[in-house]
């Protein structure tokens, strides 16, 4: 104990994108990565989905667990932490959002422009 109070600094879990302080209000690219592998070993491991995959195409586990992120749907916590030892445990749920809005506007564009409806495997 350092006698400052400074244990629970920075030890919170985010309920929003405006209380996050470490990193970027997004998603990283390796923190998306590392999550859609996660969920995808465990659909390719038996894992029942968490959406309905009857109208996907093609039902890969990639595929799968990416629509699941997008969705908000996984139970996983992102940890973010500074050298000095603070850190913030991130809910998906609150990354997600930005992500959506994302893939939301290049489905738009990528329909308008090329015509193309099912893009999933050129965006992930």
């Amino acid at each position: 104990m350092n006698g400052k109070g400074n244990e629970s600094k920075g030890k919170e879990i985010v309920r929003s994108l405006n209380e996050i302080r470490i990193g970027p209000r997004n998603i990283t690219r390796f923190e998306k990565a590392r999550v859609v592998a996660i969920r995808a070993l465990q659909l390719a491991a038996g894992a029942p989905p968490l959406i309905d995959v009857s109208n996907l195409e093609p039902k890969d586990p990639i595929i799968i667990a990416y629509h699941e992120f997008l969705r908000g749907l996984l139970p996983f916590l992102i940890m973010r932490k500074k050298p000095n030892g603070e850190y913030q445990l991130i809910p998906l749920k609150v990354l997600a959002e930005p992500e959506r809005n994302r893939v939301e506007s290049i489905s738009r564009l990528m329909k308008e422009i090329f015509g193309i409806e099912n893009f999933m495997w050129y965006i992930i």
